[in-house]
């Protein structure tokens, strides 16, 4: 007020003025004073006005604080990370440290959206955001980027190890089951590790080689984490030439399948096939699936390409039938993604009816991981195909969860032995005794038990010997095209009524 005086003038007092009432309530006010004047125009005191704006300056810091955080998780987002990343880049140069940024993408979340909707996705990205922010220190920074990509900022770190320690313990959290609802999720994530300065010296470059590396954990074989190299640049932009050309891979008719007997190893008969996607490209030749199916389920072309597979397979099985071959089972593939769309059991009643097979001819292998990432509805979908009277089985059984408590809630009819098992039992004791192990546990539930990857005749003696029922592999015979799988399949019923 004096100065109001003094200068004879309105004055405007500091901002962020807070006043604190005899109750000691405080509230956010703006100030000002301005001079009274008398009727000869002389300054004779001052007024001071103050106006509550503890709202406005609510709102302000809201607005603020919305602008640098995910609205989902609130967790930092792309705009307060960078801010944070470029501080701690130049704390580390300063002071000669690391720092690490590790970038996390959740393995097979589209397909969580798409079966059980988006309110379930975002309450589960709710709480990953909420396990992630358990794992780290209150100096590092866990951020959601979009989707479900979410990056850590690990401020300062002694060695690459330290980072490596982290994601460790983040794929441990959240391994365990998140519950929404009556849904009993499991997840699990790939996580990519980018060191400063070694692997970027620009904010930009760190986390697009961060990005580099969740790719490659994703490829290799997800829920794992993977330090960034340089050779991982290439790579990604040969898995950007693949999913460009994947687009339009259908529309082209560039896929084929290819059939592997599987045989009964009692009688030597061949009693079903197991159909495999291949991708002739026009210029790269024949392009295996371990390299564009991973993409295929990351870019959402999993969907129509299981399609084809499946209407193909069922297609192929009739056309054997009407040649006069006997009925036999194909086995078809079926991933996590394509279970979980919304009308796969119609779709797969829609192509029996369309192709005429019978469903107990037709046989949908499914990994033990996608089983457990929701328990609830894996299983109503699974009764729904039993009901309609396809076959299920479980492949590459022993490499997943293995829980005996799912093959008794879910109708499985077989067990496929992983041929990880099969390759080395003749060698390793521990891999044959899973391998019977298996064989007992089938028996005695009653299911079929298939031995995958058998390649050789001491492999085969030892699976006839502990009264393994079926085994496919090299040994009996590579995959093979439609045509080339009905001289398999006359050569066979030639030489088993021989026997």
């Amino acid at each position: 007020m004096a100065l109001a005086v003094r200068e004879n003038d309105i004055i405007g007092h500091a901002p962020n003025c807070i006043l604190i009432r005899r109750d000691g309530i405080e509230s956010a006010i703006e100030e000002s004073a301005a001079p009274i004047h008398d009727r000869q125009g002389n300054v004779t005191g001052a007024v001071m006005v103050l106006h509550d704006v503890s709202v406005a300056r609510a709102q302000s810091r809201k607005m603020a604080h919305q602008a640098q955080h995910d609205s989902l998780t609130d967790l930092p987002n792309r705009i307060l990370l960078s801010d944070r990343l470029i501080q701690a880049m130049a704390l580390a140069q300063r002071y000669k440290k690391q720092l690490a940024v590790l970038f996390l993408d959740v393995d097979r979340f589209k397909h969580i959206n798409d079966s059980l909707g988006h309110s379930i996705g975002d309450r589960l990205l709710q709480s990953v955001a909420e396990r992630l922010l358990t794992c780290v220190r209150a100096s590092d920074t866990v951020s959601r980027q979009g989707g479900d990509e979410f990056v850590i900022l690990l401020s300062e770190i002694t060695r690459p190890e330290d980072a490596a320690i982290s994601a460790g313990r983040i794929l441990l959290a959240l391994s365990a089951p998140h519950r929404i609802d009556q849904h009993e999720l499991y997840l699990t994530v790939s996580i990519g590790i980018a060191i400063y300065p070694e692997d970027g010296a620009e904010p930009e470059a760190l986390l697009k080689n961060a990005d580099f590396a969740m790719y490659d954990a994703k490829e290799s074989c997800r829920n794992t984490y993977k330090f960034f190299k340089a050779e991982m640049n290439s790579r990604a932009l040969e898995r950007q030439w693949l999913e460009n050309d994947l687009r339009l891979a259908m529309a082209r008719e560039e896929f084929v399948l290819h059939y592997q007997p599987k045989l009964n190893l009692a009688t030597g008969a061949t009693i079903g096939v197991e159909a495999l996607i291949r991708w002739h490209h026009p210029v790269r030749g024949l392009v295996p699936p371990i390299q564009f199916i991973p993409i295929a389920e990351n870019c959402g072309f999993i969907v129509p390409i299981g399609r084809w597979v499946l209407r193909e397979a069922c297609r192929q099985a009739r056309a054997w039938q009407d040649m006069g071959l006997p009925p036999m089972c194909i086995a078809v593939n079926i991933s996590a993604v394509e279970l979980r769309a919304r009308d796969f059991v119609a779709g797969v009643r829609a192509i029996l009816t369309e192709t005429g097979i019978d469903p107990r001819y037709l046989e949908l292998e499914l990994t033990e991981t996608f089983l457990m990432q929701d328990l609830e509805s894996t299983a109503a979908v699974l009764r729904s195909l039993k009901d309609m009277g396809v076959q299920l089985a479980l492949d590459d059984f022993g490499t997943g969860y293995s829980s005996l408590s799912y093959l008794k809630r879910f109708p499985i009819d077989t067990l496929k032995i992983d041929r990880s098992f099969v390759r080395d039992l003749t060698t390793d004791a521990d891999d044959a005794s899973i391998v019977n192990a298996v064989i007992s546990m089938g028996n005695s539930l009653h299911m079929q038990v298939v031995a995958e990857g058998v390649e050789t005749r001491e492999q085969l003696a030892f699976l006839k010997q502990q009264g393994c029922p079926e085994a496919q592999g090299y040994y009996f015979s590579h995959p093979l095209a439609a045509g080339e799988l009905v001289q398999f399949l006359e050569r066979s019923i030639l030489e088993t009524s021989r026997n």
